[in-house]
């Protein structure tokens, strides 16, 4: 648990080095915003990762001023609700999309 901790804090660390001194590429953001909505994708992953109700590498999280978009496959409906529910629970999330497909 320690180390799947570690591994996640240092990846957001990096992912918030590496976007502060990037140019905006999508054009709607500005340096700040998009350093934030990193900030909070990561921290969405990390919820998922560190949760064993959720298989976060079937699910893709985007952000963009501040609204997750969640897509990919969940194996259940209560999987798709608790996804959103621990989405909801990151600071700075305005919005929750909740685009996933659920396996049949």
């Amino acid at each position: 648990m320690n180390t799947r901790n570690t591994l996640a804090t240092i990846a957001a660390s990096a992912v918030l080095l590496v976007a502060s001194g990037c140019a905006v590429t999508r054009g709607q953001e500005t340096v700040g915003a998009y350093v934030d909505d990193a900030a909070i994708t990561t921290a969405v992953k990390g919820r998922y990762i560190d949760n064993k109700d959720v298989d976060a590498s079937s699910i893709r999280v985007e952000t963009l001023n501040g609204t997750v978009m969640l897509s990919g496959f969940a194996k259940s409906s209560t999987e798709k609700t608790t996804a959103e529910a621990l989405a909801w629970k990151v600071n700075g999330v305005k919005a929750v999309k909740n685009e996933l497909a659920i396996r049949q």
